[in-house]
């Protein structure tokens, strides 16, 4: 094992159980049904927290708990539990924490696009992940998503190619996927005896020993497994397997390499230890293999989240910023610092009530203790602080640096925020999150339901930060936006069944986008005249494309004074207020810089109304000569058929103004990648069950914004025009 830098101090307090060193904060992160949750539920069955083991399907685990996830067998929600885990001193491995107790906080997150915020805010807090593959699909697109999403908060990461049972399971192929489209430095630490039904065991490459699971399966115990010599027609394999893993390691880390080159050997906890610290430095991801369903491989993956994923120790220390300027400040972790701590996640318990989910990053915090929110410069009494163990929400009286718990009644906070002591000013980074791509109209179908939808859409909204709902302003009824059909539908039934809210919905609507292709100048004059003072603003504007994903920038460019310094801010606003109503059909402007270059006043009757009114006027003037243009949600489409309907199913994609990008054979199944338009995906699931018999899969994430071509801009210019309440 790497050693751990000591600071002067101790970081850690005396009354804390477990020490920051036998800490893990971990995410199972994967695309759907690649088995997460069944990972996740079997990781708790065996460190001990729960007595039963559930299943997806039959409905009853412990991190898919609402209702909607246990009716569907998906994950919606991410789901936080504190498990504890002691490696067994007989079992002969992973010397490295004998006998030793760890405290394993997991965060079990969706594979579904539509909920990608809940991945997102995980990887934000954690320190390792556990990202799952299915043996038999190997790397899906929502794998590399959450790839991506883990790479961008730089999260260490070991994987499991689970499903090794299945049929058509390849755990070769499955690595490589993971080289070839991951572009990982993956390297298995485990090598699979056997697959599908025949799959009975796993090769330990750094201890060189076998790990077979005895036959049948035991219920509510699990399999047993023995730990033997390697069997004699896989020593071969065994040791090329630990040769290769070796001369990768050897590639990034000095002291493996030293030792290679002076032809010594490399015992398995030096080469342990060398594991660890390329993982914790992201620089390898070590590779294992099981199967949850069949509960093969569990205990050994647990193993290797101690041994080899960080404490919070191990990572770089949280930075943010010290509020009102630019000052870095550096959260060292440290139960003896002052408290620091993010909020990542909101929910509403139906037992507990309000629950704030955070991440502790320095020093320690108890009940009845005070804590400030530096965004909304308030202070609240910590009235409860409890954990998730299970489905059990057990009080607690402290938490400690490292620690992932749960605050219950605070006010007026958001996700992201930052809740640290009064004294320590600072803002740490939040989690960013994607803008939603679909909207809808709802109305309650009673007067009685008005309030409380309302009510309902707000507190949701506040869980959700991919969730929208405001107002029409032209036709006065209520939008909802979000990431996809069923993230809505998934709203809609949470109004209905936490609320008892009925709601009648309108078809969903795509949030088309503006941008303009050229500069353009604009002039914009707000005169008004009608007997005492009158209003006066006059304002001139410049606007240039922005680089595509930079947003809006509004600048003032103003110098000598030909509109006064009050009123600029005026202008500014205006100008953002007409970019987030559009201008050429009424949907939101991206990608645009925008400076104001001059102007008059009138020293009696201009004001800030004037001002602001100008400043809309002038950004429309422009943008009408800027080469307008709408964008419309590109989606990232992989469709997995039998061969027989790839024609049909192809030609589909195409019907629909789909783009194919690769086509690719893989154990008698055809993978079609693709790129469609949003707007042509209603119904697909449908479809693609009509024309291949419920025998072709798909999936779909957001990719990006692209130009509508003019074949279909005046259907939907017309339809915008006569729908206002569709735009967002």
């Amino acid at each position: 094992m790497s050693a751990v830098v000591e600071p002067t101090k101790s970081p850690n307090s005396p009354n804390r159980e477990f020490t920051l060193e036998r800490t893990r904060n971990i995410g199972i992160a994967a695309h759907i049904d690649a088995g997460k949750t069944t990972t996740t539920e079997r990781i708790l069955f065996y460190t001990g927290l729960i007595h039963k083991i559930g299943d997806v399907d039959d409905g009853n685990t412990v991190t898919d708990w609402m209702e909607q996830e246990r009716e569907r067998g998906i994950t919606i929600t991410s789901a936080a539990v504190t498990c504890f885990w002691t490696q067994k001193k007989e079992a002969g491995l992973y010397k490295a924490f004998e006998a030793v107790g760890h405290r394993i906080n997991i965060i079990d997150t969706p594979g579904h696009v539509d909920f990608t915020a809940e991945v997102e805010r995980s990887m934000r807090v954690l320190d390792g992940a556990v990202a799952v593959f299915c043996g038999v699909a190997g790397v899906q697109p929502q794998s590399e998503t959450v790839w991506r999403q883990a790479t961008k908060y730089k999260v260490p990461r070991i994987a499991f190619v689970n499903k090794m049972d299945r049929t058509g399971a390849n755990f070769e192929n499955a690595l490589n996927d993971m080289r070839t489209k991951l572009k990982a430095y993956a390297y298995p630490i485990m090598l699979p005896i056997g697959a599908e039904d025949k799959f009975e065991g796993v090769i330990d490459l750094v201890n060189q020993k076998a790990i077979l699971w005895g036959p049948g399966d035991v219920t509510n115990e699990g399999l047993k497994y023995e730990i033997k010599d390697i069997p004699a027609e896989h020593q071969e394999r065994a040791k090329a397997g630990l040769a290769e893993l070796i001369d990768a390691v050897s590639n990034k880390d000095d002291e493996i390499a030293n030792l290679v080159l002076e032809d010594k050997p490399i015992e398995p906890a030096i080469l342990k230890a060398a594991i660890r610290r390329l993982t914790c430095k992201i620089e390898l991801v070590p590779v294992l293999c099981g199967s949850a369903f069949k509960k093969k491989g569990v205990q050994v993956l647990v193993d290797a989240v101690v041994d080899y994923l960080p404490s919070p120790l191990d990572i770089p220390p949280a930075t943010g910023i010290e509020l009102g300027t630019d000052n870095t400040v550096t959260v060292e972790t440290n139960d003896a610092n002052k408290f620091c701590s993010l909020a990542f996640k909101l929910w509403t318990d139906p037992y507990a009530g309000k629950l704030v989910f955070f991440r502790v990053y320095s020093g320690h915090l108890k009940k009845g203790d005070t804590i400030y929110n530096p965004r909304t410069r308030k202070r609240e009494r910590v009235s409860r602080l409890m954990v998730i163990q299970g489905s059990e929400r057990k009080d607690i009286n402290e938490v400690f640096a490292g620690d992932i718990a749960a605050l219950v009644g605070l006010r007026n906070i958001t996700t992201g925020d930052t809740i640290c002591d009064e004294d320590l000013d600072v803002t740490l980074e939040p989690p960013t999150f994607p803008e939603p791509v679909i909207s809808m109209a709802v109305e309650p179908k009673t007067k009685q339901d008005r309030d409380k939808m309302s009510e309902g859409l707000q507190r949701l909204a506040e869980e959700d930060p991919t969730f929208r709902c405001f107002t029409n302003e032209e036709t006065g009824q209520l939008i909802i936006a979000g990431m996809g059909e069923l993230h809505l539908e998934i709203i809609r039934d949470r109004l209905f069944r936490e609320f008892k809210v009925e709601a009648n919905a309108g078809a969903p609507q795509i949030a088309y986008r503006e941008t303009i292709t050229k500069a353009a100048e604009g002039e914009g004059k707000f005169i008004r005249q009608s007997g005492g003072r009158g209003q006066y603003g006059h304002a001139c504007i410049t606007i240039q494309p922005n680089e595509k994903g930079k947003g809006v920038e509004v600048e003032n460019k103003i110098v000598g004074g030909s509109i006064p310094k009050e009123y600029i801010p005026a202008v500014i606003d205006g100008i953002e207020e007409a970019i987030k109503g559009g201008v050429y059909a009424g949907y939101q402007v991206i990608d645009i810089k925008a400076q104001v270059t001059d102007g008059s006043f009138h020293e009696v009757d201009s004001n800030e109304l004037a001002f602001k009114m100008a400043g809309i006027f002038a950004l429309k003037d422009a943008f009408k000569k800027a080469g307008p243009i709408l964008l419309e949600p590109i989606m990232k489409v992989e469709l997995t058929t039998p061969d027989e309907y790839q024609g049909d199913l192809i030609g589909d994609i195409t019907r629909r103004r789909g783009m194919i990008i690769n086509i690719e054979a893989k154990q008698g199944q055809t993978i079609v990648n693709a790129q469609v338009p949003l707007a042509e995906m209603f119904g697909y699931a449908t479809a693609i069950r009509s024309l291949s018999k419920g025998r072709a899969s798909y999936s779909m994430e957001p990719l990006t914004f692209e130009q509508v071509p003019n074949s279909v801009l005046t259907t939907i210019l017309d339809a915008a025009s006569k729908k206002p309440a569709a735009r967002t």
